[in-house]
């Protein structure tokens, strides 16, 4: 009976939920902007086991208000009966002066609006943290790796040193 109760899958109450992680190195982020997400039942329950992907997602503007685009939550499998699509655009919760600055930073200045995270806050309500930045050219991702190498290999100098 332990055994059951050993394999159940752990519930992600306050923290990351999902993580884009190579958002930060294929753009170089800006500003960050901390946005609710509208959710329904079964996708914050799906949300909370920490099944959701942000590998291609985008957010952007329709109709004046902000969504994110293509980022996968799948369809949670407890028994629930209503069913919803895993990459249905979902409304971003913002203030109207933060939307049309987003809006106007987007159209201006070329730039991306980028999901790094989603994450359960202390009142166990799912933000998104959004990146907006500009996409990085060849030559600046490797310039990002090897300073990331070379901070690797000088920690390991430092710590062999004493």
């Amino acid at each position: 009976m332990a055994d059951k109760t050993a394999k159940k899958s752990r519930l992600i109450t306050t923290g990351i939920a999902a993580q884009n992680r190579k958002a930060r190195f294929d753009y170089a982020i800006k500003e960050t902007v901390e946005a609710g997400l509208v959710l329904k039942g079964p996708e914050v329950k799906s949300l909370r086991l920490g099944r959701a992907t942000l590998s291609e997602a985008w957010a952007g503007e329709r109709d004046g208000e902000m969504f994110l685009f293509n980022a996968y939550i799948p369809e949670y499998q407890g028994g629930v009966v209503s069913r919803f699509e895993p990459r249905a655009p979902r409304k971003l919760l913002l203030k109207q002066k933060q939307i049309r600055a987003l809006a106007g930073a987007i159209s201006r200045d070329g730039a991306t609006l980028v999901p790094l995270q989603i994450h359960f806050n202390e009142r166990g309500l799912a933000k998104v943290l959004l990146g907006l930045g500009e996409g990085r050219k060849k030559f600046d991702k490797r310039a990002a790796i090897a300073a990331r190498d070379w901070q690797r290999d000088k920690a390991r100098l430092m710590r062999a040193r004493g």
